[in-house]
């Protein structure tokens, strides 16, 4: 075994969803850094602008709605290739469940869920003809605990985990490997509500055990480790990047 070249990634060729900004920019960036040739891919072509000017030739671009499964399919099955997919995307109405309205509801699971499913299935469906591939959806925290205003958006989180696990157990035989991070609390254009919120933001950053938010490349390192054979024997799983969100209660520090 060369260990040397575990997170090798020369020769691979990845397409991020959501690479226009956020968790989504950096993730292309990193597959990038470690020798992936990566289709970039957004609702709109135009924040794609200045990630192309820093990846250069390592990197193309792509339009994408992914809340309508032509789109998504024309997509991926116009690529070259294919041997990683990270899906990002995602929209948070934070409504209170007894104030949703069936337009708030239909906006987050057609993105969230929806998205979602068109993506893997696309993607599990040319990987699964190839014989390999690693495919890698964002979930959140959300899909263990959940807060008001949050009810619909951790549904389609737990729902998009859940998925996960049903196609890992599903093309485990076609060595396709299918895995989920969840990040914590991220700056990204997602959170803006909250850092507009000097008191919510301060509280969100003192319950993770790191004390602070997260920055949308500190999620690069799980996409490179799950894209690359250093994970090659792990799939089905859901990988925690909350900084210790979950891991501790947060409330109330005793004074030992």
């Amino acid at each position: 075994m060369d260990y040397k070249n575990l997170f090798n990634l020369t020769g691979k060729y990845a397409l991020v969803i959501g690479a226009g900004s956020g968790i989504g920019r950096e993730a292309a960036l990193g597959l990038a850094a470690f020798g992936a040739t990566v289709a970039c891919a957004d609702v709109s072509p135009k924040p794609l602008e200045s990630l192309m000017q820093e990846m250069g030739n390592t990197a193309t671009t792509h339009s994408v709605d992914l809340t309508q499964q032509q789109s998504v399919n024309d997509l991926i099955s116009g690529l070259p290739k294919l041997d990683i997919l990270v899906c990002t995307p995602s929209v948070n109405v934070r409504k209170r469940l007894l104030e949703y309205t069936e337009e708030d509801f239909d906006k987050v699971v057609s993105l969230n869920l929806k998205g979602s499913f068109f993506a893997m299935q696309a993607a599990g469906k040319r990987m699964s003809e190839q014989g390999s591939g690693s495919i890698i959806l964002f979930s959140s925290i959300r899909a263990q605990v959940v807060e008001p205003g949050q009810g619909v958006y951790a549904a389609t989180k737990s729902g998009t985990l859940q998925m996960v696990r049903a196609l890992a157990a599903e093309l485990g035989e076609r060595n396709v490997r299918v895995n989920a991070v969840a990040p914590g609390v991220v700056e990204t254009p997602l959170t803006a509500q909250i850092k507009n919120n000097p008191e919510w933001y301060n509280a969100y950053a003192t319950k993770s055990a790191l004390g602070r938010w997260a920055q949308p490349s500190e999620m690069v390192g799980a996409v490179v480790y799950l894209s690359s054979n250093a994970a090659s024997f792990v799939t089905g799983t859901l990988m925690l990047v909350d900084g210790g969100w979950t891991a501790i209660d947060g409330r109330f520090t005793p004074p030992l």
